[in-house]
């Protein structure tokens, strides 16, 4: 049996394994699974591997012939990687998925309001998070760990696409963070950039959940963006 992807590019994760794949020519079966209709939830689903996407990133990177600068063997270059892999799932990650969820997922697509207070809260922690992301990881590099763009660019740009993708300016008064982001899609490739974001792009258009996926994805949502 080929390598299947069970992917919905609404979420980051699936974003960053299909620009590697596609981007390392890694041939692959893609299984979309829509994650508004509660696909994710069903038994089958429950069935297939649920490797998390910084595991299957390393897991293609080792099993398939892909460039080393993704992830370096060199121990020093490594480690660079492996830090902003430990730090961004508690920080970026979390603040990116709140800023979507808190701007337009809750309002738009489950129904529930959100206060002001709660919104700006969250965009203030999010912007914390992008000076944090400049100052410690990017400063005056090309990338976020050196001169070549790394799993850690491919996993932190498809992060910061969930704020974009609801709305918020993240890269406006940014400008090192903004060419860092052309450098990166155009490392990625501009189309297969595009292609990728697409779905997320249009979150704000997203239709009203079902009663009963709602019922069956408010704990899970919750607990997801705590």
């Amino acid at each position: 049996m080929g390598l299947e992807l069970y992917l919905d590019l609404l979420s980051q994760p699936c974003r960053a394994v299909y620009i590697f794949a596609k981007r390392n020519g890694i041939p692959f079966e893609l299984r979309p699974v829509e994650l508004r209709k509660g696909q994710h939830l069903s038994d089958a689903f429950a069935q297939v591997n649920p490797l998390r996407s910084v595991a299957i990133l390393l897991y293609l990177n080792r099993k398939y012939k892909v460039p080393d600068h993704w992830y370096p063997q060199d121990l020093q270059a490594c480690a660079r990687v492996d830090e902003y892999l430990a730090w961004q799932h508690t920080t970026l990650r979390r603040n990116c998925l709140r800023a979507l969820w808190h701007k337009v997922m809750f309002p738009v697509f489950l129904g529930e309001p959100v206060s002001p207070e709660m919104l700006a809260a969250t965009l203030a922690e999010l912007d914390a998070t992008l000076q944090l992301l400049e100052d410690k990881f990017l400063q005056n590099k090309a990338f976020l760990t050196g001169p070549h763009i790394s799993l850690a660019d491919l996993i932190a740009i498809t992060e910061l696409m969930h704020p974009v993708g609801a709305g918020c300016q993240v890269f406006e008064g940014r400008p090192k963070l903004a060419a860092w982001r052309q450098r990166v899609e155009a490392a990625v490739g501009e189309d297969l950039f595009q292609e990728a974001h697409e779905v997320i792009l249009k979150a704000k258009d997203s239709p009203p959940a079902d009663p009963i996926i709602k019922q069956k994805l408010m704990p899970r949502v919750l607990a997801m963006i705590q």
